[in-house]
């Protein structure tokens, strides 16, 4: 997509006087400009006996878990220390950019609807693993243990997937137990390797984050100026959009991933 087809061509002088928007007006998406996918824990066991997910953060966008069935904890690095938080069913939790959190499915079951803001950051670069610090530093690196391979056999991909999960695990401990007596330190390394790993992407993300959630934000504050002034503005393109989720499950940092493509 151009710049030029991002756009709001109702957003000159006259919107507001017309009390109307074009159809790209309130953004494309879910509301909010979110993303949801269904999240089928991994029951893999780890080195420490803990069945689980990939440990790893996000650099732009917050994510959160609402539970749909089973019970496990999700362990979290951030400014705040190391904490556990308890999932079971009906628990919603959210965490910012640049918490560490790793999924422990404690039951086999954990099931979990996962909300993410700024949708298609997250699949176009924002997660980054917690490799050891000398595969951080090393793009060219990371990118290799970070792929899944794109060919061969399920049982091929399942054993990257869990080859990578290991490796952020690795990483993952180390940060770990440096944390526990150089917070700061151990934090500001990681966020440093993390965003230059990122940087060669930021530049498409400001344009996936205007279509999307600032959209969407600007074409409310140009309903509210609308209807300020008594005008309906954007009520008479009201509409209902349904979609089904993609049929195939994929391999994800956590667990098995099922999508929503909200476009």
């Amino acid at each position: 997509m151009t710049e030029s087809a991002l756009r709001d061509p109702a957003s000159g002088p006259s919107a507001r006087a017309a009390g109307v928007s074009g159809a790209s007006a309130g953004g494309s998406g879910l509301p909010g400009g979110v993303a949801v996918s269904r999240l089928r824990v991994y029951d893999w066991s780890a080195s420490d006996g803990l069945r689980g997910g990939s440990p790893h953060l996000h650099t732009a966008s917050t994510e959160a878990y609402v539970v749909l069935a089973g019970r496990g904890r999700v362990e979290t690095l951030s400014s705040g220390g190391i904490e556990l938080t308890q999932l079971a069913p009906g628990t919603v939790a959210w965490f910012t950019p640049g918490t560490v959190h790793r999924l422990i499915n404690d039951d086999g079951e954990l099931d979990i609807l996962t909300v993410m803001s700024n949708a298609g950051l997250p699949e176009a670069g924002d997660a980054v693993l917690t490799f050891p610090m000398d595969v951080l530093a090393d793009p060219s690196a990371y990118e290799r243990h970070a792929t899944l391979p794109t060919g061969g056999s399920k049982a091929d991909v399942a054993d990257a997937a869990r080859a990578r999960r290991d490796l952020a695990l690795e990483g993952f401990a180390a940060l770990r137990e440096r944390a526990a007596s150089d917070l700061g330190a151990v934090l500001d390394e990681l966020y440093s390797a993390s965003a230059k790993l990122v940087a060669h992407r930021a530049g498409d993300w400001e344009l996936l984050v205007e279509s999307g959630p600032a959209a969407q934000l600007h074409g409310t504050e140009r309903q509210l100026a609308a209807l300020a002034d008594g005008l309906p503005g954007i009520l008479a393109q009201s509409a209902i959009t349904a979609i089904s989720q993609q049929p195939e499950q994929r391999y994800g940092m956590c667990g098995m991933l099922t999508v929503w493509d909200v476009g």
